[in-house]
């Protein structure tokens, strides 16, 4: 996710610089710092964005922008040819010194200011002749390029929530006549064609907490009664609760996914969320189903998990036109998409999923590699699909 500092791509994964506050190591007239790095002070206002770049040269450095207005900015180094990203910093407030390092080649450059509530101002063009290759650059991304991408997301996710309620619904119907097999052979693939829609539920609201909520955080726990949803019928299906006591749970279960899918014809994502959530899906499953956290006693985490990566790829493939020119290492995630999927399909044997507490050390690590490699290649996402201004 982006924060405040510098966006570079590094190794082909684009990263946060997070820059120090105050005037930096050198004067900032080029002469290197403890770093071993040059670094120029260059102003950040409207009246001067870029001044103070009067000796350019190529390789890795460091500008010390320094905001002499009265108001925050953000700025960009860029590329006036292409208007491709090399660097950026947000939030600089108002009499505040942040860092950015790049690595700059030949070419022509020049920082752009993006004064809060106000329109940016482009700086003097900068020529560097000679050495070696610039770092990787990407164009920014706008709300508007953004939003049919999230238009067709959205769509797909209201056909999705067309088949959670008929899956419910089947859950529902074996609790109701007292078939706790047939609820337990059923709670698992509703469960699954709920997590599928993961890039939503910034979007679902306190739908998600009925729907998908867990006992964590509630007065009693467990047993509270604003305990809902899916994982409150798992904890009675694996518990050894009866139908009579499954069958209000199960009937509240379908109310709310479908009041879910009546209400998400009238929602609106937000475009600029796409990105951060194809980050977030993955985020998740490390935190939550790889640690066994919402295990209500199916074992089911593996299976959530082989859904969760889905619903990222859901979210990929309508970011993907974006992406293409944008994350030179777009075909190496998605080779490591398709490892990993190999990898927790790997763990079902006669349609039966292996429960994470049943894994040994080894299995236990690659899965835990495979997801958190995945999680730091999807925030080169985020960072690119993060909407920026242009103008």
């Amino acid at each position: 996710m982006r924060g405040i500092g510098g966006a570079l791509l590094v190794g082909g994964l684009l990263v946060t610089l997070v820059p120090a506050d105050g005037p930096g190591d050198a004067a900032g007239d080029g002469r290197a710092a403890a770093d071993g790095l040059p670094h120029t002070t260059v102003e950040v206002s409207p009246s001067g964005c870029g001044r103070g770049w009067a000796h350019p040269r190529p390789g890795t450095q460091v500008f010390e922008l320094h905001n002499t207005s009265d108001t925050a900015a953000e700025v960009y180094l860029k590329s006036p040819r292409n208007g491709a990203v090399y660097g950026e910093v947000e939030g600089i407030s108002p009499g505040t010194t942040r860092r950015l390092r790049v690595r700059l080649g030949q070419g022509t450059y020049a920082f752009m200011c993006l004064p809060d509530d106000a329109d940016a101002v482009t700086g003097p063009t900068v020529r560097i002749d000679g050495g070696g290759p610039a770092g990787p650059a990407a164009a920014p991304l706008t709300q508007h390029d953004l939003i049919p991408p999230a238009l067709d997301y959205q769509k797909w996710v209201g056909r999705g929530l067309d088949d959670l309620v008929g899956r419910t619904a089947t859950l529902r119907d074996a609790v109701a006549r007292g078939d706790l097999a047939g609820a337990r052979n059923a709670w698992l693939p509703a469960h699954l064609a709920y997590e599928r829609l993961g890039a939503a539920y910034g979007t679902f609201g306190d739908a998600d907490q009925q729907i998908n909520g867990t006992g964590a955080g509630l007065p009693k726990g467990d047993r509270d009664p604003a305990f809902t949803g899916f994982h409150r019928i798992e904890y009675g299906l694996w518990h050894g609760q009866s139908a009579a006591t499954l069958r209000a749970p199960a009937a509240a279960l379908v109310a709310s996914v479908r009041r879910l899918r009546d209400d998400w014809a009238q929602a609106r994502m937000d475009p600029a969320d796409l990105g951060l959530r194809a980050h977030e899906i993955l985020e998740n499953t490390l935190e939550f189903e790889l640690t066994g956290r919402t295990d209500y006693g199916s074992g089911s985490n593996l299976a959530t998990a082989r859904a969760n990566l889905d619903g990222t790829r859901a979210v990929l493939s309508r970011l993907r036109p974006l992406l293409v020119t944008r994350y030179p290492g777009l075909r190496q995630l998605e080779a490591e998409l398709d490892r990993t999927q190999r990898l927790l399909d790997g763990f079902r044997r006669g349609g039966r999923w292996t429960s994470p507490a049943r894994l040994d050390r080894a299995r236990r690590e690659r899965v835990d590699a495979a997801l958190g490699d995945l999680v730091e290649r999807l925030a080169s996402v985020a960072t690119l699909c993060d909407a920026r201004r242009t103008v």
